[in-house]
């Protein structure tokens, strides 16, 4: 780009019969357009080094306007950056009109003591893009039309001059002009002197911002609106807040104010430029109607790479392949921890016209404390198919073994699915199975204690010991059975007893006959499981010893012994004295008798006298 004064000077003169022949011929004020009035200089704004726009910046006549534009660093950091109108003759030239030479001025802005002062903007680093605008007031004698603005750009070690295309039009512009204005947002500039916000996934990026109002009108209740998505392609940021609104209550005139954010960046967003829609709605008075503008401000995310062309599987395209898990069983039926079993699964192409390739089947377990519940000697499980067509099916086998600690419950085993479809590649799907796993129920006994561990028959005998769960699952309904043929078959009911817990036995046990074994009494514990299935019981063994009541009858002993011996027995003491103690007997209980009666005529005739006393 040119930017030295001195030589324009030169290729002005050389142009000047040029141009007053040009006007002589059009007999019209001169237009201000950017192939007027450049004078041989480049003007196209797309040659520009640094400054680039979207739209052309609209203005009218005697009015102030707003020249907002992008700086772009692309070859070095830009230290102190500054931007400013040029100051510039390229708009003025020789007329001739008889009596003499006039300099003609088709500028269009208002030269006044600041039109031309540098504006600081601050840095701005290589490969970033800050938005910023200059402003000045359209002068009053302006011709409608396009005007190729020169812009000094100046920074430590460097400047240069590139253009904006302007477009000014009189007051009596079109109600289409006045529309266009309303769509372009004529309030508010946003991102003004800002470089764009850089954020790193998984880091949280905290920006602002700038919303300046450029109009001479002071807007109040203002609020700026962030628009969301649930899109990742459309909107990096992870949506945690319920309301991304910021509210100002006064926005004077050039005045600017920054919306403060902070934002996670979602895990599947990708590296590159995301344009966030904001609305901004305010009002010109206290009691005045409500104004809506947008705008757009541009944030860079560093996160993953972008797939290619092909770009990955959409799963929200219903025209890809379905693989479906369409059946599964086990190898035993049932499970249980620590074993080892087979899974057999029954993959199916669920879709009616769309085939699958390149299948990858993957086997996850779900995890436990960071360990997984089912593993393989492989430590992976992975099976690759090489096509399912439409309908088609397939059987997939793996060995596993459940993890010998877990609790009894059911855990997930996931296949993941990658495969190609037709019109796109690297499809992913997740399909979880469920696996029943159980546990062996465990239990032991403490000592049995039996007392007396000698009895006769007709008596009874106590037994006490305790249960232990030692295992991982309840023990439901717990009974405990003793059977033997010298004891009263009994039953004790325990109940249920938890992992870890004690349930105790307390019993009695009868004899009905004389022990004629060892003495062994089975002890049989049964119990449940929680879907009220008798489990294998327990046995046990006790040892109780019965004997038959065999009463003494020492007189007839001792009378067989004499006789047989030819001996005479002495008399007994009951023999000797069985007559004196009968009469005897029968003398205390006389005596006791009388007692009994006095006792009783002593108390009905106290009782009847105090039934004297109450009548009187």
């Amino acid at each position: 780009m040119g930017t030295v004064n001195s030589k324009a000077g030169n290729r002005k003169k050389r142009l000047i019969a040029l141009l007053a022949a040009a006007v002589m011929a059009l007999a019209a004020p001169v237009h201000a357009s950017a192939s007027d009035f450049k004078l041989g200089y480049n003007t196209n704004a797309s040659n520009n080094d640094y400054i680039f726009t979207t739209k052309s910046p609209r203005g009218n006549i005697g009015k102030s306007m707003s020249i907002p534009f992008r700086i772009r660093s692309t070859d070095e950091d830009m230290k102190n950056v500054k931007i400013s109108l040029a100051e510039t003759g390229d708009f003025q030239f020789i007329e001739e009109k008889g009596e003499g030479d006039y300099l003609i001025d088709y500028y269009p802005f208002e030269i006044m003591e600041t039109t031309f002062t540098p504006k600081s903007v601050g840095n701005i680093d290589k490969g970033s893009v800050k938005s910023v605008s200059l402003s000045a007031r359209v002068r009053r004698d302006a011709a409608q039309g396009y005007y190729s603005i020169p812009i000094l750009i100046e920074w430590d070690g460097g400047s240069d001059i590139d253009y904006v295309n302007i477009w000014v039009s009189t007051s009596s512009s079109t109600s289409a002009d006045e529309e266009e204005d309303k769509k372009e947002g004529t309030y508010f500039v946003i991102g003004e002197n800002q470089s764009t916000p850089r954020g790193v996934y998984p880091e949280v990026c905290n920006f602002g911002v700038n919303f300046r109002n450029r109009r001479e009108t002071t807007a109040q209740d203002v609020t700026v609106s962030m628009q969301l998505s649930e899109d990742d392609a459309k909107f990096p940021f992870e949506i945690n807040d319920g309301n991304y609104d910021r509210t100002f209550e006064r926005v004077g005139f050039g005045e600017t104010v920054t919306a403060p954010y902070s934002m996670a960046i979602r895990k599947d967003s990708y590296t590159g430029y995301y344009p966030i829609k904001f609305t901004i709605t305010f009002r010109l008075s206290s009691e005045g109607d409500l104004h809506t503008e947008e705008g757009t401000f541009y944030v860079h995310v560093v996160s993953k790479d972008k797939e290619d062309d092909l770009r990955d599987f959409d799963a929200n395209d219903r025209t890809r392949a379905r693989l479906i898990v369409d059946s599964y069983y086990t190898i035993p039926e049932e499970i249980y921890a620590g074993s080892e079993f087979e899974l057999v699964l029954n993959m199916k192409n669920a879709s009616t016209s769309v085939p699958a390739s390149n299948i990858l089947f993957n086997l996850e377990s779900e995890k436990v404390s960071d360990s997984a519940v089912f593993t393989t000697e492989a430590g992976t499980s992975s099976m690759v198919i090489n096509a399912l067509s439409p309908g088609q099916s397939t059987e997939l086998r793996a060995r596993f073994t459940a993890k010998a600690g877990v609790d009894q419950r059911s855990y997930g085993i996931t296949v993941k699915e990658k495969y190609d479809s037709p019109e796109f590649k690297n499809a992913e799907e997740s399909i979880t199975v469920d696996i029943p796993v159980k546990q062996y129920a465990r239990l032991s006994t403490s000592n049995i204690d039996v007392m007396p561990d000698n009895m006769t028959v007709g008596s009874e005998s106590n037994v006490m010991f305790g249960i232990n769960n030692t295992g991982k699952v309840i023990l439901y309904n717990v009974t405990v059975t003793f059977e033997g043929d010298s004891i009263k078959p009994t039953d004790a009911y325990v109940g249920n007893i938890k992992p870890g817990e004690t349930g105790n036995v307390d019993t009695m046990l009868t004899g009905i006959a004389p022990t004629m074994d060892d003495g062994t009494i089975k002890v049989r514990i049964d119990y449940e499981d929680e879907n009220g299935v008798a489990a294998e019981p327990v046995e046990k063994e006790l040892t109780l010893m019965v004997t038959e009541d065999m009463p003494m009858e020492w007189d007839a002993a001792m009378d067989v012994d004499a006789e047989a011996m030819g001996m005479e027995e002495p008399p007994s003491f009951w023999g000797r004295y069985k007559l004196y103690l009968i009469g005897a007997a029968v003398m205390v209980l006389a005596a006791a008798a009388g007692t009994v009666i006095h006792i009783r005529r002593k108390r009905k005739a106290a009782k009847e006298e105090e039934i004297d006393d109450e009548i009187s």
